[in-house]
């Protein structure tokens, strides 16, 4: 017997969703997959990065915004939704480092950031799950701490011992980390906006990535995803505080990235089935007699 396909994507603050993966899981949910999105906090320490939404946060307060942002945004991408429920660690700055917030998700013990998610999983019952890498895509500690929650709680919902009192014990097949912000995606997205006369929105990340080593071997799954960017750039947009519709992500058209980089792209981490890579499809090995 065949099972539903089940994706969980599990992300740090509202807007992660939106901004990787999402066109992924936009395609997924149009074949009909089961699709969940897991945010572990609530981004209340985040900046307001447009402008025209500070009147709003300044009347509301920025957690009431963005919980009312990411129902926006879930109602786009068409998924089934959970928090967390940590507190925002905020994007620690200066030298040396300031303490993180007493309480906050990444200064909690993993235990108790595990045990929620574990949850989750045995009532979800995905067998992929997309996550970020070691690094959390970029160091923030919250995207680290997700990381790190994420493949213990994997571990964790897979072991009848554990959490015994969190449902039935569930085992994920296959995860994935989010690998969208590659250096060569970006180099080419660049170059082609050069080659057009146009003003690359990349200059500085070029810049700053002039050490940065390639990354491309991570890659192993590029899922097709063109036809979806459009969602995702709704579900984007949806996250006013933290994106601006005139600003850096809406700078190279549509027709560019279609054209240059029509994938999305996630590095198999685990797998318990067999599969060949490289991949084009989150589920290979998992179509047929899925447990």
């Amino acid at each position: 017997m065949t099972s539903p396909l089940r994706l969980m994507a599990v992300h740090a603050h509202p807007d992660d969703e939106s901004s990787k993966g999402a066109a992924t899981t936009a395609k997924y949910r149009a074949e009909g997959v089961d699709v969940m999105v897991v945010t572990c906090t609530g981004g209340e320490r985040g900046d307001v990065l447009n402008a025209a939404a500070q009147p709003e946060v300044d009347a509301r307060g920025m957690h009431a915004v963005r919980l009312d942002e990411m129902a926006a945004a879930v109602s786009i991408l068409d998924v089934e939704h959970a928090w967390l429920g940590f507190e925002d660690s905020g994007f620690p700055e200066g030298d040396p480092l300031p303490p993180l917030p007493d309480g906050c998700f990444a200064a909690r013990p993993l235990e108790e950031t595990v045990a929620p998610l574990v949850r989750l999983i045995r009532e979800f019952r995905p067998q992929v799950v997309t996550t970020y890498d070691e690094n959390g895509g970029y160091p923030h500690p919250d995207h680290v701490r997700t990381h790190e929650t994420t493949m213990a709680a994997v571990d964790a919902a897979a072991d009848a011992q554990r959490y015994p009192d969190l449902g039935e014990p569930w085992q994920v097949m296959k995860v994935y980390y989010n690998q969208q912000f590659t250096k060569a995606r970006v180099e080419a997205l660049h170059l082609a906006m050069i080659d057009a006369d146009l003003d690359s929105p990349y200059h500085d990340w070029i810049t700053r990535w002039d050490d940065r080593p390639d990354d491309a071997n991570r890659v192993t799954t590029r899922i097709e995803a063109a036809d979806w960017f459009e969602v995702r750039d709704r579900a984007l947009i949806a996250h006013r505080t933290q994106i601006d519709p005139d600003g850096m992500w809406f700078a190279v058209p549509l027709d560019f990235q279609r054209r240059v980089w029509p994938t999305e792209d996630f590095e198999l981490a685990r797998s318990l089935v067999e599969t060949a890579l490289p991949e084009d499809d989150l589920f290979a090995g998992l179509r047929e007699d899925t447990p």
